[in-house]
């Protein structure tokens, strides 16, 4: 069955070029005018990934994130005609999946988002139901679910991606090239930027259930699990 993506930009133009693009890749799409648009039929018809515009009038791209993360983890591929790291940190750390700046490629579009798409796929077809754990710290691949101390984690599949390689090799340091991989696949380079926007979010996020050495940082070589323990 073809993969269903909305796409959500306020520029008919820029919603045609990446709908033939995708179209001509397999895949089945549907459009949204602006943000309130995008919410209505994300409610009625979930899809299995959005790409959505930050820059739009009224509702924002953000703070439809922001809303749609309430209730689900589908993957969201930001766009924006910014490119201030700002704008990509803040698109991160509320759960987007990536980020394009405008003028794009159509094909780098469907390439990112093949990428994200296989990674989701993967993870749900996994057949190893055995959890991965360190210290306090669990993630349960099959159910794409993570939790500390007990407590769940609203992870992205990025962010859950980068925690999986960690507990999968948790005696080894990861350069940045080397989460990029495990996040994102082989053929798709991010800046570094966006690697450490994706370890600070994780960190927070575990920070905020009583753990605060998720990540360690290695100087001058790159990041490494830490002991995942509860806080004192």
């Amino acid at each position: 069955m073809a993969h269903r993506i909305l796409v959500v930009d306020d520029d008919p133009h820029i919603r045609d070029v990446i709908s033939f693009a995708l179209e001509k890749a397999g895949m089945t799409i549907e459009t949204a005018r602006d943000g309130g648009e995008a919410l209505t039929q994300f409610q009625h018809h979930p899809p299995d990934m959005i790409i959505l515009d930050v820059g739009m009038p009224d509702t924002d791209g953000l703070a439809v994130c922001r809303e749609i993360r309430k209730s689900s983890n589908v993957p969201i591929l930001f766009l924006s005609a910014r490119d201030d790291e700002i704008d990509r940190i803040v698109g991160l750390e509320i759960g987007g999946d990536d980020y394009v700046t405008k003028p794009f490629s159509p094909r780098e579009i469907v390439a990112r988002v093949n990428i994200i798409l296989r990674r989701a796929a993967a993870i749900a077809a996994a057949h190893d139901e055995t959890p991965l754990s360190h210290g306090a710290l669990t993630l349960r691949p099959l159910q794409h679910a993570a939790e500390f101390h007990g407590h769940p984690l609203d992870l992205t599949a990025i962010e859950f991606a980068i925690l999986k390689a960690f507990l999968c090799r948790g005696n080894i340091v990861f350069s940045r090239d080397q989460i990029m991989t495990a996040a994102y696949g082989a053929n798709i380079n991010v800046s570094d930027r966006t690697i450490d926007s994706h370890v600070r979010n994780i960190r927070a996020k575990l920070a905020r259930v009583g753990c605060d050495n998720v990540i360690e940082t290695v100087h001058a070589v790159g990041f490494r699990l830490g002991p995942c323990t509860v806080d004192a």
